[in-house]
């Protein structure tokens, strides 16, 4: 069993190429695979390993200037959920491309798991989902508002058309582990909305500590590694994942003509050339092959 650990903080790092190899480092001794990001803004990512691995990574993290009140959220999975491990350097942790946009000096109002369900409940609330089309359509909370975005970058275009219907209205958000949130609840401050309020610790957490009996939460959770969905209690859900688009698909999806193991689905065959969709037919036999020799393919997804 992996222990697998969702993190991210906001801080300043001056020099965030500094900080790359040592964390790589200690990754590839301590057996941990996954990504993680940095950016001036701070560190985001999800690793996976043995226990021992993990705590020096999250020791390790813990250390780095501004990141001593680091939180992060821990789930299982039955095999490794990762390839390799990615230390990369980015422009931003999590891209919304709004530079003005800065998490460290505001954010919306911190609401528990404990406490989401009597704040969504309100008839003055209105409950937007911040997250990709795709991870919406796999499962959300009763009632959420889904602007329909392809990706967070999306997310300012999408306000400044509907604000209007939202006047007069409390603002509640949420993602998978809190983060978009927090550019997100910046975001609405800046833009003048004055009660705004997020889920703290995002979906994972409201997962692991509300039980289902008292959930609000519809479907699976989509998780950005092989597990591919979470459910309640985080245990590893149903959904796998079209290798060609990386959108979640179902066992009956599979069985649709449009489907083909790492090449295409229904929701992406039209979205690629057939050009495009040889490339990864070659990528995917090697892949299997790889896969019969006991190895990992360097080119396979994740």
């Amino acid at each position: 069993m992996f222990t697998v650990a969702a993190l991210y903080h906001f801080t300043r790092f001056e020099d965030p190429d500094a900080l790359r190899a040592p964390l790589q480092a200690l990754a590839e001794r301590g057996g941990v695979r996954g990504t993680l990001l940095l950016a001036e803004e701070g560190i985001n990512g999800t690793i996976a390993g043995p226990r021992q691995g993990i705590d020096a990574m999250l020791a390790h993290v813990q250390s780095l200037p501004g990141c001593e009140t680091l939180e992060w959220k821990e789930s299982t999975a039955s095999v490794m959920p990762f390839l390799r491990m990615k230390v990369r350097v980015k422009s931003e942790i999590v891209t919304m491309g709004q530079p003005g946009v800065n998490p460290v000096e505001a954010v919306g109002k911190y609401v528990d798991p404990r406490d989401w369900n009597g704040l969504i409940e309100r008839n003055d609330v209105v409950l937007i989902d911040t997250r990709n089309d795709y991870e919406v359509g796999i499962g959300t909370f009763a009632n959420a508002v889904d602007p329909e975005t392809a990706s967070f970058r999306e997310f300012p275009d999408w306000w400044a058309k509907n604000a209007e219907r939202f006047e007069g209205k409390k603002v509640a958000m949420f993602c998978t582990g809190g983060i978009r949130c927090e550019k997100a609840t910046n975001y609405l401050l800046g833009q003048g909305v004055e009660d705004v309020f997020h889920l703290k610790g995002g979906i994972l957490k409201y997962l692991e500590e509300v039980p289902e009996a008292e959930s609000r939460w519809h479907g699976e959770c989509f998780v950005f590694d092989a597990r591919v969905s979470v459910g309640h209690g985080l245990k590893e859900g149903d959904y796998h994942l079209c290798y060609a688009c990386r959108r979640p698909i179902t066992e009956a999806d599979m069985a649709r003509p449009e489907f083909e193991k790492g090449v295409s689905c229904h929701q992406c065959i039209g979205e690629t050339s057939e050009d495009r969709r040889q490339r990864f037919r070659e990528r995917q036999k090697q892949v299997e092959l790889a896969a019969r020799r006991g190895e990992s393919h360097i080119g396979e997804p994740q």
